[in-house]
């Protein structure tokens, strides 16, 4: 749940018997508040058994996980699959309202830092959510709320198999003070030299000390995957043979992460709660850089310790909440090219560097209840970082004197600071008990990340980049008609100062689009057994300026990876001995491949069937059958370097489980 959306929102972070840990305290579900939310559950989770989180996260509307190979991926939130040194930070990724990395020091696939496989539940917020989290929190954000702490003694254990010499095996184990719990999984991988072993834990403490009640939650990863890139060729992911080679059998990825919170909670009174909550993290990561032709190593890392702080007063009519964030990490990058490939990429240390940023970011907000009908939400929240880059290398070019361009430079040392208003406005009209429409005007923003800043080409000696600006208008109208839950969500976003490298490779921040689309996501029952579920996205995302991506005009134009429609349904079964059956559609709509329109994917559609059967009280057996058609297509497609570029998708796919739990 996000931490400040709790002024006018009730679900718990986590409940225990004795409810010690409650992160918001008012008396509204995230369904009823005035942006676009929706959810992934524990007991869908479970259902989907996601062996990636895409596919978790596949059918929630206005949203592409874009799938890479092992546990790498793109992430698009009502955009296109953004690339790019910091491209990610576009999205903000928390877990239990704490960001998992920095706002400088993102990471495009920082989402296999999370067990979304045995989380409580997966939340998306479409939209800028700055006014809450500040930088990042531009398109949207994705927060996992960690699994509580049970109610009863508990354990339970799950073991799964799939192709490919696929391996899960997963625990839990708890009682209404401690739980522990984690997986362990290994994939030989579809194609050649591709297979990873991934490992997390979570562990949670709860005590009581004098009137503060405090919750203590760890969470690790590791991760150690062989890679396999693209496959070239127009259309080489329909070749059956080509769609399993590995033109990079070296690539490889190695990341671990540690984050480690305390949750500080009393409540004064019946209006009034304060919350504090210390933290720190910690990342490491190396890789092969396999998507460039020299092939580079990058090894980065980052260390934060970080505190959040929050008052809350709540009345009938008035709720009011404000507080102060705080957060000092310190992140180092180091890339180095092991063979020569020519005078200007050449052989040895490209980057060697440290950069040390801080953050301070007080925010308050304001919700009025003026009737039984309208509901007034004002936020805002002001964001100071500070970069301090220390080089420790040579400045300049990277390469000999006798090289007129070359492609890496480094930076003279050197301290920036951004400072940014972020504002959101929102209303909403209860059109009945079970119906509300609403209205919400906010501003999205980041500061330039760190790679943005000071790992920089061709001679660019200063990236002198701006922050990126996103104003959002969004209106909305949800609620249920009898046995039909129903969301609908226009929205127009027009964002300016648009980070990214040109054809010239030069990091430049005057880059301008547009995104507009609507949503639509609606639920309902068959009987008392059968249910169905369907979401719909249709959006157009557009270059309005005349930016150096290609060597012609390409304002107007749409932008590359970023399909027009997106559709989903699911239509199941619930029997009365808990049995699921579950069939599932995905569709994904044509797109182009690069910024002058020119090449595209045409899209595809798929079937999954899912079921679960309980054996007897404490056993369950589950199928997943991925792909039923078995159908030939791209997890993502694009053009790089003059080529067609192909992540492939894996064919027809068995996984089975096996599953116990018990309590007392």
């Amino acid at each position: 749940m996000l931490r400040h959306f709790a002024i006018i929102s009730v679900f718990p972070l986590c409940l225990s018997a004795n409810e010690l840990e409650r992160i918001s305290v008012t008396a509204k579900p995230a369904q009823s508040l005035p942006l676009s939310h929706s959810r992934i559950d524990a007991e869908q989770l479970s259902l989907l058994g996601a062996t990636h989180i895409a596919e978790s996260l596949a059918s929630q509307p206005g949203v592409w996980i874009s799938r890479g190979n092992g546990q790498e991926h793109l992430t698009a939130i009502r955009s296109p699959v953004l690339t790019g040194a910091g491209a990610c930070g576009a999205f903000l990724v928390s877990e239990d309202g704490i960001p998992i990395r920095a706002s400088g020091f993102c990471n495009a696939n920082q989402l296999f830092e999370l067990n979304s496989e045995q989380a409580y539940a997966v939340d998306v917020y479409r939209g800028p959510g700055s006014s809450w989290y500040g930088s990042n929190a531009v398109h949207g954000i994705i927060n996992l709320t960690s699994r509580p702490l049970p109610e009863y003694a508990t354990s339970e254990v799950k073991i799964e198999a799939g192709p490919h010499q696929y391996q899960r095996g997963s625990f839990a184990l708890g009682n209404p003070d401690f739980l522990a719990y984690g997986n362990l999984v290994h994939d030989g991988g579809y194609q050649a030299s591709s297979g990873y072993e991934q490992q997390k834990i979570n562990l949670a403490y709860q005590q009581t000390l004098g009137e503060w009640h405090v919750v203590h939650r760890l969470a690790a990863t590791h991760l150690n995957q062989q890679t396999a890139g693209y496959i070239s060729g127009y259309d080489a992911y329909r070749d059956k043979d080509l769609r399993r080679t590995n033109d990079n059998p070296d690539a490889y990825r190695h990341a671990s992460s540690l984050r480690f919170v305390s949750s500080f909670s009393h409540q004064l009174d019946e209006q009034q709660s304060w919350q504090i909550r210390p933290y720190a993290r910690w990342q490491q990561m190396d890789f092969l850089q396999h998507y460039v032709p020299w092939q580079a190593r990058e090894d980065n890392s980052q260390q934060c310790v970080g505190l959040q702080t929050r008052y809350l007063f709540e009345s009938e009519k008035l709720n009011w909440q404000a507080g102060m964030d705080a957060e000092v990490s310190e992140g180092e990058l180091q890339e180095f090219q092991d063979k020569p490939f020519s005078p200007n990429i050449p052989q040895g240390m490209h980057y060697d560097y440290q950069v040390i940023a801080r953050n301070l970011s007080p925010f308050a907000s304001l919700t009025w209840q003026t009737d039984t009908q309208w509901q007034l939400t004002a936020s805002l929240r002001f964001d100071l970082q500070q970069y301090d880059y220390r080089n420790h290398l040579s400045e300049g070019s990277a390469c000999a004197e006798s090289v007129s361009v070359c492609r890496f430079y480094r930076p003279d040392s050197q301290t920036l600071t951004y400072q940014q208003w972020s504002p959101s406005l929102a209303a909403q009209y209860a059109l009945s008990a079970s119906s509300h429409v609403y209205a919400r005007v906010s501003r999205g923003y980041r500061a330039p990340q760190a790679t943005e800043l000071f790992r920089l080409q061709d001679g660019q000696e200063a990236a002198n980049l701006d922050a990126e600006q996103l104003t959002s208008i969004e209106s909305g109208l949800r609620g249920n008609w009898g046995t039909l839950d129903y969301d609908l969500a226009l929205y127009w976003m027009d964002k300016q100062h648009l980070i990214f490298q040109d054809t010239e490779r030069q990091n430049v921040s005057n880059g301008h689009t547009r995104h507009q689309g609507i949503e639509i996501a609606l639920a309902g029952q068959l009987g008392t057994q059968w249910y169905w579920h369907a979401t719909g996205n249709l959006a157009k995302h557009t270059y309005q300026s005349a930016v150096k991506l290609a060597n012609e005009n390409i304002a107007g134009n749409d932008m590359d990876t970023a399909p027009r429609q997106q559709f989903s349904a699911r239509v199941g079964r619930r029997g009365v001995d808990d049995s699921v059956l579950e069939l599932e559609w995905l569709h994904m709509g044509r797109y182009y491949l690069d910024p002058q329109n020119s090449a595209s994917y045409p899209g595809h559609s798929l079937l999954h069937l899912r079921a679960q059967y309980p054996l007897s009280q404490n056993w369950q057996i589950g199928l997943r059958l991925i792909n039923l058609t078995n159908r030939d297509y791209a997890e993502r497609a694009d053009i790089g370097f003059g080529q067609y570029r192909y992540f492939v998708g894996q064919p027809r796919s068995l996984y089975l489980s096996v599953s116990a739990n018990w309590s007392s």
